[in-house]
């Protein structure tokens, strides 16, 4: 059973912002305006709360670590530290690297949960990707997922090595 023990802080800490790279990555590959980009953190902050029924250890441990105060304030400090003074293009880049250094840590630590938590990774992406129009004139018309936002995709399976 894997837990937060098994990880250094520093290893942990990439875990916790990792959850939110994953939405970070896609909404910074294509922003959609205000309304859009509500709907896409709606959805993200939804999918990380879903982590508490997951089928991994991992995942809940991480999921229930975003209840508490310390764990929200680590995630929260590490993405300004990491994400400050970047334009979108490149927090997109940044969060995509991100989550393959993640990658890296959990299939060496925990290589039985690993590909539980690469997927919720995954799934809170495409859950933001399909969360709002990107294109259109107030609602009307646009794609459900741009062509940056695909791209965006690939990059974080690849990254997650899925």
């Amino acid at each position: 059973m894997t837990s937060k023990s098994d990880f250094t802080p520093e290893e942990w800490k990439v875990l916790l912002e990792s959850v939110m790279m994953a939405g970070i990555a896609v909404t910074a590959a294509d922003p959609s305006g205000l309304w859009g980009t509500l709907k896409e953190s709606f959805s993200s902050a939804h999918s990380m709360v879903s982590g508490r029924g997951g089928s991994s250890e991992l995942v809940k441990a991480v999921a229930a670590e975003f209840e508490t105060s310390e764990g929200r304030t680590i995630a929260r400090e590490g993405l300004s530290a990491k994400l400050k003074g970047l334009k979108a293009q490149q927090i997109s880049a940044k969060a995509v690297e991100s989550l393959r250094q993640t990658a890296s840590v959990v299939d060496s630590k925990a290589p039985q949960d690993a590909p539980a938590f690469k997927a919720w990774l995954l799934d809170i992406s495409k859950n933001v990707a399909d969360a709002s129009t990107e294109g259109g004139f107030l609602g009307f018309g646009g794609v459900k997922v741009s062509d940056a936002e695909k791209a965006t995709l690939a990059d974080i399976q690849s990254a997650l090595k899925i």
